[in-house]
Order: C-alpha cells, then sequence, then structure tokens
C-alpha cells in the first residue's frame, strides 16, 4: 500500500515479555521508537497503563491496533465457566477497555483511528471448529465496533474491525502439536473460494489501511478478510 507507517513510533503489549522483546527488537533495534509492557490485557489497568506508556515516551495515542484474542474450538456442552469468562474477558473486555483508554487519549489530539480484530466466527458457524464462546464474544466486538463509530465520530475518532478466516498464525500451536498443524491445516485452504488460508500478511494489510488516511471517510465497518467465505460456496 501507498500510505507508509515506517516512521510512526509505536507501543505494544502482551502477556509474554520475552516475545515482547523480540518483537520490539525487529520493529526497531536501537529501541527508540518501540516500547513495550507485559500484562493481562483483560485488566482495564493494562490498557490505562499501555496509553500511559504511549503517552509518556511519544506524547499521545493516534491509532490502535486492537488485537487481543484467544481461540480453542471446544464443544458447547463441553464449555465450563472459566473457559467461557477467559474468552469474554480477553477479546471483548479487554478490547472494551483498551478502546476506551486509547480514545481518551485521541480526544486530547482531536482525531484518532481504532483497528480492532473481530472474527469470521462471529459472522457465521464453522462446524469443524466449535467456538461458541468465541463466536460470542467476537460478535460482541463487532457490536461494539458499529457503537464506538456512532459515539465517536463527533471527535474525529474512527473504528473498524477486520473479520479473518483461517489465516496461518501460532494461535493453533496453542491447542495443538506442531505435527497436528501441519496436517490440519491444508484441510482448510479449500474452505476459501480463493483456494488458500490466509497469511498474516493479508490481514495486516488490511489493518493498515484501515488505520491510514486512505480509509479517512470509513468506519463502523467490520470487514471479513476471508479468502472469500461470506461470499458463498463453490458448490
Amino acid at each position: 500500500m501507498s500510505t507508509s507507517f515506517s516512521s510512526k513510533s509505536v507501543v505494544i503489549g502482551g502477556r509474554d515479555e520475552a516475545k515482547l522483546r523480540r518483537a520490539a527488537a525487529d520493529i526497531d533495534p536501537t529501541g527508540a521508537r518501540v516500547r513495550f509492557l507485559a500484562g493481562d490485557i483483560a485488566l482495564p489497568a493494562t490498557a490505562t497503563a499501555l496509553v500511559d506508556m504511549a503517552t509518556s515516551a511519544f506524547g499521545g495515542v493516534d491509532i490502535l491496533i486492537n488485537n487481543a484474542g484467544i481461540f480453542r474450538p471446544k464443544a458447547f456442552l463441553d464449555m465450563n465457566e472459566s473457559e467461557y469468562d477467559g474468552f469474554l474477558n480477553i477479546i471483548l473486555k479487554g478490547k472494551f477497555f483498551m478502546a476506551q483508554a486509547a480514545a481518551k487519549a485521541m480526544l486530547q489530539r482531536g482525531s484518532g483511528a481504532i483497528v480492532q480484530t473481530g472474527s469470521l466466527w462471529a459472522l457465521q458457524a464453522i462446524g469443524a471448529t466449535p467456538s461458541a464462546a468465541y463466536s460470542a464474544a467476537n460478535a460482541g466486538v463487532h457490536a461494539l465496533t458499529r457503537n464506538l463509530a456512532i459515539e465517536l465520530a463527533v471527535s474525529n475518532i474512527r473504528i473498524n474491525t477486520v473479520a479473518p478466516g483461517v489465516v496461518e498464525t501460532p494461535v493453533y500451536n496453542t491447542f495443538m502439536t506442531d505435527a497436528q498443524v501441519k496436517d490440519t491445516l491444508p484441510a482448510f485452504n479449500a474452505f476459501h473460494p480463493l483456494g488458500r488460508n490466509g497469511q498474516p500478511r493479508d490481514v495486516a494489510e488490511a489493518i493498515l489501511f484501515l488505520a491510514s488516511p486512505q480509509a479517512a471517510w470509513i468506519t463502523g465497518t467490520v470487514l471479513p478478510v476471508d479468502g472469500g467465505v461470506m461470499a458463498g460456496r463453490h458448490a
């Protein structure tokens, strides 16, 4: 895409400090334009701390990529309360309060852009991966997008969400072995009308577009990034 974010300063967050440290080094080996904070995004205090870090280090917040999530298929009848709470806390509560903290900071700038990750699973059920709690949490993210678009429009803050299909990321290794991932993921290629699973770059490019000035007149949108799944089926 033509819009460049190469000069942006970045604050990243997550649970694993070692992973954050490696990601920060990839973003900027000098450390001048990147900061990181390890914490539980389900706690509103973590969101506040991330915004405070961005404000202290770089003067404020222009863009939020609200990307926290977990994925672990499990049958509805087998789901327990703790597992249910985990999906809601990380996916929906975490995004809610992260967006709130960022929007408060964006008010000081007079504008801002929020891009969230939702899910194809919140748009249609997929029998091969039973995910009622995960899907319900992401449906809340989609609804949050529309509501915040209306509330924040007067403050010139845009919010949009991408809804990915099967994307080959390390999330599958959280509930399958490497061998199982290697055997299982290729079976989903044909699920997508374009004939392949997504790659992280496919989703990243959509996020970058929605965060950029090129999308200045787009807000409240849930954009499927799914290789054509939501369009229909070949047969």
